[in-house]
């Protein structure tokens, strides 16, 4: 028997300028169809039939680069059919440049009830340098009007190891980021990927990013910093304080099944993973023609739908339930995994605890390195 998921994804593929270091799913809004778009969006919703959710997350692309009009159309409608107690998160990302005080009214009147602000760098020129369009007075800006509108559930986005940052730029970033007294961070390394404006650059010998070992001192430092200021490092990129996890990227970290609508967007149902056409005007059509624009869908082995759930739990400070993981795939973990793990025991990258296995802090820097180890043949 399907049970259907209680956490939904929302992509606005619209921006109003092209980071660097992005290859989402993304197009400059100017000259776009978006009101066809919001109304697609909203007729996929519908398809799904999505009664009661949870989690709700509207991400990007920019979902302020919508106008407020715009962004009543889409909350409202996604609002319309949803039993609003049972929703527990309800997130928008914003961006500092475009959080309008007519667009922050809007979120106030609507269910919405956490905010994600893509704030990178508080450095004015390190913004221009990664193609972003906001300052340093807007991102103060934004988060004091959203305070003032109520909203005491929010979260930025910063990103370190940048193009020729030092130390003592990241030591700025983050005493910047305690001194807006909020209860989430998320601090990313920068990761180059294809066909971004940084690859190229990358490839050109134009690029001098910090080595790894500089990098390495930048993750300690944040680590230990955000710890110090009360803090839990929940996640390897996520800091919160107690009680403010990001509910709906847990969904994905538990490896728990999530609808994901609008063009390029990724979702997981009924064991099948897929992806959504990605071209806006691709993705109208399918909508009008079938409800949704499913294109890639690949149902997961269990082999598959194991290395996925330790490859997302190791992503968690918690790590891994040996029990749980047990129960859910009737597997011996120790028979499957117990090499591997003595292996990255030994090398102090993994540690136990109780029925748990989760990273160290050695481990969480190399990450995805680590967790590989798991995908048997």
């Amino acid at each position: 028997m399907f049970t259907k998921p209680t956490s939904a994804y929302v992509h606005i593929p619209f921006c109003t300028q092209i980071c660097y270091y992005c290859d989402f799913s993304k197009v400059f809004i100017k000259n776009q169809p978006v009101d066809d778009y919001l109304q697609a969006l909203l007729e996929e919703f519908r398809f799904y039939d999505i009664k009661n959710l949870r989690t709700l997350y509207i991400g990007g692309g920019t979902p302020t680069a919508l106008s407020a009009s715009q962004l009543e159309v889409l909350l409202l409608g996604l609002q319309e059919s949803l039993d609003l107690s049972a929703l527990e998160e309800f997130t928008i990302e914003a961006n500092p440049g475009d959080l309008t005080a007519d667009k922050v009214e809007v979120l106030q009147k609507s269910a919405v009830n956490r905010v994600s602000l893509g704030v990178q760098t508080f450095d004015d020129k390190e913004l221009k340098r990664i193609g972003r369009s906001h300052n340093e007075a807007q991102i103060y800006q934004s988060v004091s009007a959203l305070k003032q509108a109520g909203f005491d559930n929010i979260s930025i986005d910063l990103i370190y190891a940048l193009p020729g940052q030092t130390m003592d730029q990241v030591k700025t970033n983050v005493k910047k980021a305690l001194a807006l007294d909020i209860p989430h961070l998320s601090l990313y390394s920068l990761i180059l990927e294809n066909h971004t404006v940084f690859m190229n650059k990358m490839r050109r010998g134009r690029l001098h990013l910090p080595n790894e070992d500089v990098e390495s001192d930048m993750f300690t430092y944040i680590i230990d910093e955000l710890e110090k200021h009360g803090f839990e490092h929940y996640e390897i990129s996520n800091f919160t304080k107690p009680g403010y996890e990001s509910r709906h990227n847990l969904v994905y970290w538990d490896n728990v099944e999530y609808y994901g609508l609008g063009a390029g967007a990724s979702g997981y149902l009924d064991g099948v993973r897929y992806r959504n056409r990605g071209p806006i005007q691709h993705y109208l059509k399918a909508v009008a023609q079938a409800g949704h624009a499913r294109l890639h869908e690949e149902k997961l082995t269990k082999s598959e739908q194991m290395e996925e759930e330790i490859f997302l739990g190791l992503r968690k400070k918690s790590g891994i339930s040996i029990n749980r993981f047990q129960e859910k795939f009737q597997e011996d973990f120790q028979q499957r995994y117990g090499q591997i793990v003595a292996d990255l025991l030994a090398d102090g990258l993994l540690q136990t605890q109780g029925d748990q296995i989760r990273m160290t802090k050695r481990g969480l820097f190399l990450g995805d390195t680590v967790a590989e180890k798991f995908f048997i043949d």
